[in-house]
């Protein structure tokens, strides 16, 4: 080539390349580059894992190399946590093992029985919980039944069974959690933060449109449905960033108190808004445009502050200009004189809006600390805590206990020698879904994984394996297709066929003398994919509509819940009822999946409703704790709570009406209160100002409870202004 061919590039056209070429990797790596890369590390803790237990001469080498894959999760936060409780699991399955096969030796049916009695014991703790402290239950009770059911016919052995068992779980958690935290570590804290800013973004987003009626009821009611999965997700997120070890990301370990109250402030500024947003809705529905018309200002207001990246300043701001702007709107209905039913609904949004306005502030305030890691003032903030209803969690233990105990019975009478795999693998599942929203239909994914692994694995120990020698030639031989299960388990819609898909091809590595066994091979294959068949009848026959997240049971949680608004304790009743109801709906969203259908969107309507109906009856009930007013007041005020509790309690159409009623003497004597109020003579202004503050805000909740409760009857049941 000469000089006059040669092709020239300028330093322009270098940088554009590589400056291209920087975009184009960037952009792999945090789309599909994430993807392979944790595909790589996988497969490297998996083989670690695998030669050191050939060293170690482990009898059972295959599952060392399947709890890497159990533990293969997105970041070493993640990895660590379920480590630890998979670690602690197991240690508690196997003494439950030693202390049954020492208490009944040699008598089958009651060792049976007793293991029976402790997996469905540890599956309704699995159920209750349901965060990652629920992995421990799940692992104590499925780890007894690995160690007892072999031990059955020689319970000498059951603690070798038992030493084999800890050591071979033990190399695979110290492999996972060091390949997770050394090669190419993706902290759970950078996670944490990147869910803050998203989460914030998107609640500044979803204010705007509704503000903006971008969106349609339906819309606004699955965005709340998100929003409570949104909640629990976060906290998973940041239990697991405790985890973490390295000091460069223990920004939210340092910030823990900070992320509970970022929680709450969101869950309370989301509820503020909503019951504005019920309240405008209402005033459209019913054509009152002139109290509209005196709000237009303000709307314009909040909607302005939002639209721009807020700041702490302009959400100050924003307070002044609307407590100037509600002043002049306050001089305005009073010039025009509109009647009291206006009157209130004109000084309830005004109420709300301010609310409003200091729930976002608060809101805005938690997060800006969070992001630029500076000094916030707290007090100490309750963590969120999903419970589980009590109908659900005795149902998961005794449907995993009774089934276990049928297909001990079955598995006794069987000649098959693989009847007890199949069990095994039968009494694993029922645990593993039992906190699951959907169990059956994580049971097929799983199934469908083994069923596809079933020939790769035929042609990978048969047709590849056999024809290699050494560690080098196994990995070759097995890594081809252990990568194809755990691609998959990157898509969330395909986890549960690539965990089922990964797990069985690492249940067919070879231990320390390769034994080549066709009809072993075929008898084991066929015994796990029998036993996910029975963990599947088993979900369809015992108790299948007792599953987490079903609607037949978020629907009358929430009415108890609502109902515990106004009966529990009042010390931390607030906090409890906004954690139980978006706990609720998390597992609501959860079970109905990605389209929820028109059943799913009612139970949303009602479970927003009364978290609306109880945020108010909280706040009626400090008041009457705060001594407002005089005895007629508080007395009125009482009756109206214990109303509402009666109808929450029976939820009859009597008790509804009287609870109406008991709204609307309460508005009148509250009302009655406010005057008697401005006549004392002997009391201070700022005696007669604290009270009357008290008595306007207990007008406001009377009138969001008489709306809400006119939501529950029938049309045409009464004029909802009369309170």
């Amino acid at each position: 080539m000469t000089p006059a061919t040669a092709t020239t590039f300028t330093p322009g056209a270098l940088s554009r390349a590589a400056r291209w070429l920087a975009l184009a990797l960037q952009d792999w790596h945090t789309t599909e580059g994430e993807r392979w890369i944790y595909v790589l590390k996988t497969l490297v803790a998996a083989f670690c894992a695998l030669w050191l237990a050939y060293r170690l001469g482990l009898d059972s080498p295959s599952t060392a190399m399947t709890t890497t894959i159990i533990l293969a999760l997105p970041s070493s936060g993640m990895v660590l946590e379920k480590s630890f409780y998979r670690l602690c699991g197991t240690v508690l399955g196997c003494t439950a093992a030693l202390t049954l096969i020492g208490l009944f030796p040699q008598q089958p049916v009651l060792l049976l029985a007793g293991l029976a009695l402790w997996v469905g014991l540890c599956t309704s703790g699995s159920a209750l919980h349901r965060n990652a402290q629920s992995y421990v239950y799940v692992l104590a009770g499925y780890t007894a039944c690995m160690i007892v059911l072999p031990a059955i016919e020689q319970p000498l052995q059951v603690f070798s069974l038992a030493v084999t068992r800890v050591a071979e779980v033990g190399l695979g958690i110290i492999c996972s959690a060091v390949v997770s935290s050394v090669l190419l570590p993706r902290h759970q804290g950078t996670q944490v933060m990147r869910s803050v800013q998203a989460r914030y973004s998107k609640l500044l987003t979803f204010c705007q449109d509704v503000l903006q009626q971008k969106l349609t009821p339906a819309q606004v009611e699955l965005t709340h449905l998100q929003f409570a999965a949104d909640v629990a997700a976060l906290e998973l997120g940041r239990s697991a960033a405790l985890f973490e070890v390295s000091s460069a990301v223990g920004h939210a370990r340092a910030q823990n108190r900070k992320l509970h109250a970022f929680n709450a402030t969101f869950m309370t500024a989301l509820t503020t808004f909503y019951t504005f947003h019920r309240l405008f809705e209402r005033l459209q529905r019913d054509g009152e445009t002139q109290v509209l018309q005196a709000c237009a200002p303000l709307y314009a207001i909040v909607a302005e502050a939002l639209q721009a990246t807020p700041s702490q300043g302009s959400l100050d701001t924003m307070q002044r200009h609307l407590r100037a702007a509600l002043a002049l709107a306050r001089a305005d209905i009073d010039a025009t004189g509109i009647v009291h039913a206006q009157r209130i609904d004109f000084d309830t949004m005004c109420e709300l809006l301010e609310r409003y306005t200091r729930d976002m502030s608060r809101f805005h305030e938690v997060y800006s600390s969070l992001a630029h890691d500076t000094p916030l003032n707290l007090s100490t903030p309750q963590a969120y805590a999903p419970k589980t209803p009590p109908a659900l969690v005795i149902a998961s233990g005794a449907r995993a206990g009774i089934s276990l105990a049928l297909l001990a019975l079955g598995a006794y009478f069987l000649a098959w020698p693989y009847a007890s795999t199949a069990m095994l693998m039968a009494a694993v599942f029922c645990a593993l879904a039992s906190s699951s929203p959907r169990p059956i239909m994580m049971i097929r994914q799983v199934l469908a994984g083994f069923l596809i692994a079933l020939p790769l694995s035929l042609v990978c120990v048969y047709c590849v394996l056999v024809h290699g020698d050494g560690f080098p030639m196994l990995v070759l031989s097995f890594a081809p297709f252990l990568a194809v299960g755990l691609y998959l388990m990157t898509n969330p819609a395909k986890l549960g066929v690539g965990l089922g898909m990964s797990t069985f091809i690492t249940q067919m590595a070879p231990s320390n003398l390769m034994h080549i066994d066709g009809a072993a091979f075929l008898n084991t294959g066929m015994a796990l994919i029998v036993g996910l068949m029975l963990a599947a009848l088993v979900f369809a026959v015992l108790l299948p509509e007792h599953t987490m997240g079903h609607k037949d049971h978020v629907g009358p949680a929430l009415w108890r819940e609502a109902l515990q608004a106004c009966t529990a304790p009042a010390h931390r009743v607030k906090h409890r009822f906004d954690n139980r109801v978006r706990d609720l709906l998390s597992q609501l969203n959860a079970a109905a999946g990605p389209a929820p259908g028109e059943a799913t969107r009612a139970i949303v309507r009602q479970a927003l409703t009364l978290l609306e109906i109880g945020h108010s009856v909280i706040d009626l009930r400090e008041l009457i704790a705060s001594a407002c007013a005089n005895s007629r007041a508080r007395d009125a005020l009482q009756r109206c709570v214990d109303s509402i509790a009666a109808w929450l309690h029976t939820r009859g159409a009597a008790q509804l009406q009287g609870a109406l009623a008991a709204t609307l003497q309460a508005g009148a004597v509250v009302r009655a209160a406010q005057k008697d109020t401005a006549a004392d003579a002997a009391a201070t202004a700022e005696h007669q100002q604290e009270q009357d503050l008290r008595l306007h805000t207990a007008l406001v909740d009377l009138h969001s409870i008489y709306t809400s409760l006119l939501d529950n009857m029938a049309p045409g049941a009464g004029d909802r202004h009369d309170a």
